[in-house]
């Protein structure tokens, strides 16, 4: 005889399991942010978003988040105090570990060598740490990690003093004063910094890329994600920005759920089976989108039941979503 209260108590615990870790989960996030942010990130990967996501996320709730620094990071995240009318907050430092390719080892030999004393020049990094490869150091100087050693470093300065220091110094030469000298190369451009800090290490602390392209969205009629709950249900609209999520359950009777993520929020929008068949590749493919549909808004849960779907050409930035096919 089959126990029914067993088979009830299996959904029955796991509904109240996952209820008592979303509330922890939101009380840790409104009250320590910092903490809690760090943690996750510290954790990766796991969940649904990505870090990329998180971290703005984090930002657009207040927390202050500083790129990694090669005199100030760990090589887990970290937090910081700041002083905030007399009352302490704190700051994010994202760790090392966020650089792509660098190992563990070197990374932690890196922190040890600057505990004894701090780093003053390229040069004296890559001598006192030689765990470091030399295409460490390069990765390194393209996401701006290396900037704090010297006044006016840029990160093409700084790869152009990886070129000299990446160099075995022989003891004759060891001891001759280091080359003060600026490089030619001009700064990166905006889309080329957010290329570099996507790349090598998926996400950025500065603007989000569709914040430099608001203007001309505007003028486009492209409503940004904050502001879709200012519209009625059944209106026209536009949306767009980084698809972060795809999602295609086997149960939707083939409905493509995308969610789009821009400089304010994230916007949802429902994709039908035959829109999704005209526009297969661009939804299946797309990094940035644009949406043309009619704004649904039952109960306060917003999306946009798509008509069209265009890509949209903003950046060459290489964004991951998170895609079930």
């Amino acid at each position: 005889m089959v126990d029914e209260s067993a088979l009830y108590g299996f959904p029955e615990s796991h509904a109240a399991s996952f209820a008592l870790i979303a509330y922890a989960s939101a009380y840790l996030k409104c009250h320590y942010l910092a903490a809690f942010t760090a943690a996750i990130l510290n954790n990766q990967p796991m969940g649904f978003y990505s870090p990329s996501t998180l971290v703005k996320d984090a930002q657009r709730h207040g927390l202050r988040v500083r790129p990694i620094d090669v005199l100030h990071s760990d090589w887990l995240c970290t937090l910081e105090p700041e002083g905030t009318n007399g009352a302490t907050r704190f700051a994010l430092r994202l760790g090392l570990f966020y650089a792509r390719g660098l190992r563990q080892a070197p990374g932690e030999a890196l922190v040890r060598a600057r505990e004894n004393r701090p780093f003053d020049s390229i040069q004296d990094l890559a001598l006192r740490v030689p765990e470091l490869r030399k295409s460490d150091l390069t990765m390194l100087a393209k996401i701006g990690v290396l900037n704090s050693l010297g006044e006016n470093t840029h990160r093409r300065d700084a790869l152009w003093q990886v070129e000299y220091a990446g160099r075995p110094t022989g003891p004759l030469l060891r001891d001759l004063p280091e080359q003060d000298e600026e490089s030619p190369l001009a700064q990166m451009t905006v889309d080329e910094r957010l290329a570099a800090d996507f790349h090598g290490t998926g996400v950025t602390v500065g603007p989000y890329p569709m914040a430099y392209h608001r203007n001309a969205l505007s003028r486009m009629g492209i409503v940004c994600a904050r502001d879709l709950e200012k519209f009625q249900h059944g209106r026209k609209t536009r949306i767009a920005g980084c698809v972060i999520a795809r999602q295609r359950p086997g149960t939707a009777k083939g409905f493509v759920f995308l969610s789009l993520e821009d400089e304010t929020g994230i916007s949802n929008a429902i994709v039908t089976p035959a829109v999704y068949e005209q526009y297969r590749r661009v939804v299946t493919y797309g990094k940035f989108l644009l949406i043309e549909g009619k704004l649904q808004n039952q109960e306060n849960v917003i999306s946009v039941k798509a008509d069209v779907v265009r890509p949209l050409e903003i950046s060459e930035i290489d964004v991951r979503s998170h895609d079930f096919h």
